[in-house]
């Protein structure tokens, strides 16, 4: 639930990010790049099977405790792709695919996993009862109520806290990621070999609410709750790229950081913005689902840079595949494009075009052009003379309007038409 504005080197008026504001000088910003639906759990199946989330995920986009599906075990994952040429691999905070053990990640090609495995909201069993939705400003003055959420950790298939204290998950998060770290550095094999190669998924639970921060971070004033864990998260991120410094891996590690999607801007100061895009998290306008995107990879991509081209989180598994040398093998088509030489600025990003999913398809992107078709309503703006989505040019370009209301269709079908199942819990009959 990170906005597009919520960095400093993405505008941020308030918030420092001074560990993430250093990676993009060292690296590229990519301003965008979207996220492949405005909440999280499509969102999150397009990032690890590099596909449209209508292609994996049926028409579910959140996932719930009580829900007996997942993303389908067959599918590949970036992990299973990586595990192919011997990368240890590594799940660590949300994972919201599905929480029975048959969905978790150590069923989707992922070596351990320690987080919670849905939203930091939800509780465990299925029918415990949650506090009052949306008394932020209330749950942030007592902090160390934290576990009135009856939220799980889990590691590995096992719940062991159960509820987590939230106050201390980003950091115990980002502990885990540097063991995990340095137990593939090669620094503790007594020099015998080099570094065990390795993909590290880490994911935070926040800023999704309710916020929380270790006692020593944290501030009673309710306005500064957001601007404090976005700062938390950045120092957190901080220590995950000194580690890599000082294990020597910083010149053959890439680190990609963004968002799942925009940001739960009903919330007030309990959430982020999306400046100077149109509305956040649920929506398919621009803030909804282009998030914030910073690439490093010291002496391969290159410092300082910025692009304004289109891409996405379903391109992450084909390029990651190239940088690894691999030729993925999916469960079947994808939707995602190889970006390598567009992250190491040879050539400009293969995508011209991108399709914005709810549980349905709703907009496509061509170029600079978007169309935008809800209800009744058909939305037509130019993106780079009017990125605040503001004036409706329909009227004016009805035949880009139709041209792109048929591609888009045609897109959609298709990937329906090669739509995928859920996994599927096998429920004994009692």
């Amino acid at each position: 639930d990170q906005g597009y504005q919520d960095l400093g080197c993405f505008g941020s008026e308030d918030i420092k990010t001074p560990h993430i504001d250093r990676m993009a000088s060292e690296g590229r910003m990519l301003t965008s790049f979207y996220s492949a639906n405005p909440v999280c759990s499509a969102s999150r199946a397009a990032l690890m099977t590099g596909c449209y989330p209508r292609r994996v995920l049926e028409k579910k986009t959140v996932l719930f405790p009580g829900d007996n599906i997942g993303l389908h075990p067959e599918e590949t994952t970036i992990a299973d792709m990586l595990k192919t040429k011997g990368y240890a691999t590594a799940c660590v905070g949300k994972w919201h695919l599905g929480h029975h053990p048959e969905f978790l990640p150590t069923s989707q090609g992922f070596d351990s996993y320690f987080g919670i495995p849905y939203s930091n909201d939800m509780s465990h069993p299925a029918d415990a009862k949650r506090p009052r939705y949306g008394k932020w400003d209330e749950y942030w003055s007592k902090p160390k109520e934290s576990g009135v959420w009856k939220t799980p950790l889990i590691e590995n298939e096992k719940i062991l806290e159960h509820p987590v204290d939230q106050r201390t998950i980003t950091r115990r998060y980002t502990d885990k990621a540097i063991e995990f770290i340095k137990a593939n550095s090669g620094r503790e094999l007594a020099g015998q070999t080099p570094h065990r190669p390795f993909f590290l998924y880490l994911a935070h639970s926040m800023p999704h609410v309710p916020l929380y921060l270790p006692d020593e971070l944290y501030n009673p004033d309710p306005k500064r709750a957001y601007i404090s864990v976005i700062e938390h998260i950045d120092a957190e991120v901080g220590r995950i790229l000194d580690t890599l410094r000082k294990e020597g891996l910083d010149q053959n590690t890439y680190v990609i950081f963004t968002s799942d999607n925009g940001p739960w801007l009903r919330f007030g100061h309990h959430a982020g913005k999306a400046k100077p895009l149109r509305n956040g998290k649920g929506s398919t306008f621009e803030g909804g689902m282009r998030v914030p995107c910073v690439t490093w990879a010291p002496g391969r991509i290159p410092a300082n840079s910025k692009s304004n081209d289109m891409a996405s989180t379903i391109d992450l598994l084909p390029t990651i595949a190239s940088i690894a040398g691999i030729e993925p093998k999916t469960k079947g088509p994808i939707d995602g494009l190889n970006l390598a030489d567009f992250l190491h600025a040879k050539s400009p990003s293969p995508r011209t075009e991108f399709l914005y999913y709810t549980s349905q398809i709703q907009c496509i992107r061509q170029g600079d052009w978007k169309l935008r078709q809800q209800e009744k309503s058909t939305q037509l703006y130019n993106l780079a003379e009017d990125i605040g989505e503001s004036k409706n040019l329909a009227k004016k370009h009805p035949e880009k309007a139709t041209a792109l209301m048929a591609r888009m269709k045609e897109l959609d079908q298709k990937i329906i038409a090669g739509a995928r199942p859920l996994g599927q819990l096998e429920v004994s009959p009692e």
